[in-house]
């Protein structure tokens, strides 16, 4: 079940997406456009979510993502992780697996958290003090207290 490779059961290697969350995020990537240039053909959209998983997981820096991995480069899978990002992928997948964990009645509630906190004011607060002007003239001196304006002094 989808809850214990997410929530429960340590992987030895958390960045290998099973066949069974798989099925949950293909359907809400977008489709990628067409290619512009010839070239390499497309790294698939699963290998670079485990290359972003493990760049995630690992902390490595994205150019240092291992090619011998097979997850395509730290570049490629940055960018699919933005446009993911864009897309919106993130929010469905979270929504997807909320409504799969209540269906399972497997959300433990007893441990979240709520934080709020709401203090009424006992009277009105102290009028505001006005701004004051920052329009175009002088300006007091910060640097002496015993004249009204600094001194300018020319060098010659």
């Amino acid at each position: 079940m989808v809850v214990g490779l997410v929530v429960g059961k340590r992987q030895s290697r958390p960045w290998i997406v099973s066949d069974e969350l798989w099925s949950l995020i293909e359907p809400l990537l977008p489709e990628p456009g067409p290619k512009l240039v010839a070239g390499r053909p497309r790294v698939p959209d699963r290998q670079a979510l485990c290359g972003i998983l493990f760049v995630l997981h690992t902390g490595i820096q994205w150019e240092y993502l291992p090619q011998e991995l097979g997850f395509g480069s730290g570049m490629t899978c940055w960018r699919r992780l933005a446009a993911w990002n864009e897309a919106g992928v993130w929010e469905k997948l979270h929504l997807v697996l909320l409504k799969k964990l209540r269906s399972a009645k497997q959300l433990d509630w007893s441990r979240a958290v709520i934080d709020s906190s709401h203090v009424r004011a006992a009277r009105r607060g102290p009028k505001a003090v006005p701004a004051r002007s920052t329009a175009h003239g002088r300006a007091a001196s910060t640097t002496s207290l015993s004249t009204g304006r600094a001194s300018r002094s020319r060098c010659r």
